[in-house]
């Protein structure tokens, strides 16, 4: 069996088999590279130099982690958590709120991937607070979940704005064009349209019908992890306004998440908001809200590395070609399912195209693709995966926000309902998009 897709397929089991993803991405690393023709030195070598790249997202979460206790503990998340509880005395009330909590976390998913570059960074601001009202009204976090998702992948994949500038043009159009095919004449989001239709298709399943039934949450456990009053006063709530918006204006100036995180960290101490002596204890508590998201995307950097250098990704290309038959059908799918396990493995679908683009677009050509189905056919593949990989910040972002009190499983309540909803449309749509285009 092709290294790659053992490793994926070691990496998926174990951790649906509620192994920590960490441990999964480690095994799964391991069992890639011995089939890969690695030995356990070269295996551990790659692993090891994949991890130093993981390192500074991993601090970047870190310093996030941080900050978001020191909003906290100003008492503007939890003032903002009560204006929505007194919400709740009618049922009316409920049901506006309830779709009224949904838009605004799509709307800021969706933001923060275009008009406000800041990616996961307001998942464990915003939605931690947010729990209490969810279980109130019994919201499913699985459609949570599935909504942040959405917003997080779908602006990337179709808006050439923010992180869709760097997907879509310096990274996509860029690599298909470096492969060999010139792209001069090609609209990338005429290209991308049909694909981002499929990922438009999932989320009105899910929440048309997969969660809308009521389900239920343990509001004591909510309340020891999340509603323990902070002291808001007019000083703290102005403090925490002008940390977060002195955060966003880094991030944005200096392109670095952590350097954002961390001067609204020391804007709350310079003010008095956070005292000197209880700075270090809430550092450490913020770092402990992140590390599970952290090292996991230092793993998922290690077990890439190792993928890459067993050599097995063209391998797995080649072998599938085998199953084209001259068949364009075949080609499409075969390409897009490639991409699929490639990404799921990787968790990055920015890293997954620089790697299939080089031998995607000599096999578009041959097969008679035209430039924009080929651009199709290679974003598609790239994204595919990203919602639904269990190492995907896509995913790891808003598990970290729904998971603050132990009610929300990584696997069960993120990964497999954003993979079923997403990943199987997306990768039909893709289909359709290499054969109309």
């Amino acid at each position: 069996m092709n290294a790659v897709l053992l490793a994926v397929l070691v990496m998926l089991m174990l951790s649906l088999a509620r192994t920590h993803v960490v441990i999964s991405l480690i095994v799964a690393s391991l069992v890639g590279g011995l089939a890969g023709g690695l030995d356990l030195a070269k295996t551990l070598a790659a692993f090891n130099s994949g991890i130093t790249g993981g390192a500074s997202v991993a601090l970047s979460y870190a310093l996030l982690g941080a900050f978001a206790v020191a909003i906290a503990k100003s008492g503007l998340p939890h003032a903002l958590a009560d204006l929505a509880v007194a919400r709740l005395s009618s049922d009316s009330g409920k049901t506006r709120l309830k779709w009224g909590l949904v838009v605004v976390l799509l709307l800021l998913s969706v933001a923060s991937q275009n008009l406000i570059p800041i990616h996961i960074a307001f998942i464990p601001l915003i939605v931690p607070p947010l729990l209490y009202v969810m279980a109130r009204l019994r919201l499913d976090r699985r459609l949570v979940a599935c909504v942040m998702t959405f917003g997080l992948v779908t602006p990337y994949m179709f808006f050439p704005v923010g992180f869709g500038e760097i997907f879509l043009r310096q990274i996509l159009l860029a690599n298909v064009e470096k492969a060999g095919m010139p792209v001069a004449g090609v609209n990338v989001m005429h290209a991308m349209a049909i694909p981002a239709a499929g990922m438009v298709a999932g989320l009105l399943i899910a929440l048309l019908f997969s969660y809308r039934r009521p389900r239920h949450y343990d509001l004591g456990r909510i309340e020891a992890a999340e509603r323990q009053k902070a002291k808001a006063s007019r000083k703290s709530l102005a403090t925490a306004l002008a940390a977060i918006a002195a955060a966003f204006a880094v991030q944005l100036y200096s392109g670095s998440m952590a350097l954002g995180a961390l001067a609204g960290f020391l804007l709350f101490i310079a003010t008095g908001a956070v005292k000197w002596q209880d700075a270090d204890g809430l550092f450490s508590e913020g770092v402990k809200m992140m590390a599970t998201i952290g090292f996991i995307m230092i793993a998922a950097a290690g077990f890439a590395e190792v993928l890459k250098a067993t050599g097995e990704v063209a391998s797995l290309v080649k072998t599938s070609a085998a199953w084209f038959a001259g068949s364009r059908a075949l080609a499409a799918f075969a390409m897009l399912v490639v991409g699929l396990l490639i990404t799921m493995g990787i968790g990055s679908s920015f890293s997954t195209v620089p790697i299939i683009a080089a031998i995607y677009v000599p096999l578009c050509v041959a097969m008679g693709f035209s430039p924009l189905a080929t651009v199709a056919i290679v974003g598609t593949a790239g994204a595919l995966g990203d919602a639904g990989s269990p190492a995907s910040d896509s995913t790891l972002g808003p598990s970290s926000g729904l998971n603050v009190d132990g009610q929300h499983d990584h696997m069960w309540d993120t990964v497999v309902p954003t993979f079923l909803h997403y990943n199987l449309p997306l990768m039909a749509a893709g289909w359709v998009a290499a054969m109309v285009l």
